[in-house]
């Protein structure tokens, strides 16, 4: 199961998203916002967030303006690995090499037709370990030593 948040920018593009992940196969764990009325995004990308280090849901999808709130918000949240995306091409590195647990983008950034193109290059890459995994330990280790 994926975990899906939005803002209220979001909420267009979020049933998109949420409508490909189902055609996919994958179940989707909705976070809301389901409404225009401007809505805080750091409660969200925090309920998202927590819903994936739980094990709860396996990966999450956070949806912004630009994206950018939501991935600083997401990043502060232990064992999270956050990245904003604009293309596929790093949607899909981001995953082989950094093992990332959640995909954000800007519904003012993306249209719903690259939206799509990022989500499933994300979601379709597999995690290479080897020498990504000696970067992504050191990424954690830098978690364990902040206070």
């Amino acid at each position: 199961m994926y975990a899906i948040g939005n803002d209220h920018t979001g909420v267009a593009l979020k049933e998109i998203v949420i409508k490909f992940l189902e055609e996919k196969g994958i179940q989707v764990k909705d976070f809301g916002t389901q409404s225009t009325e401007a809505s805080n995004y750091p409660e969200i990308a925090e309920a998202v967030s927590n819903s994936v280090v739980s094990g709860e849901c396996e990966r999450g999808i956070l949806i912004c303006g630009t994206g950018v709130g939501m991935s600083i918000a997401a990043n502060k949240v232990k064992g999270i690995r956050a990245l904003v995306c604009s293309e596929p091409f790093s949607a899909k590195l981001s995953k082989q090499h950094n093992n990332s647990n959640i995909l954000c983008f800007g519904a003012r950034v993306v249209g719903s037709e690259m939206a799509k193109m990022i989500v499933e290059n994300w979601v379709d890459a597999e995690y290479q370990g080897g020498r990504h995994q000696t970067r992504v330990d050191m990424i954690t280790d830098i978690e364990k030593r902040q206070k």
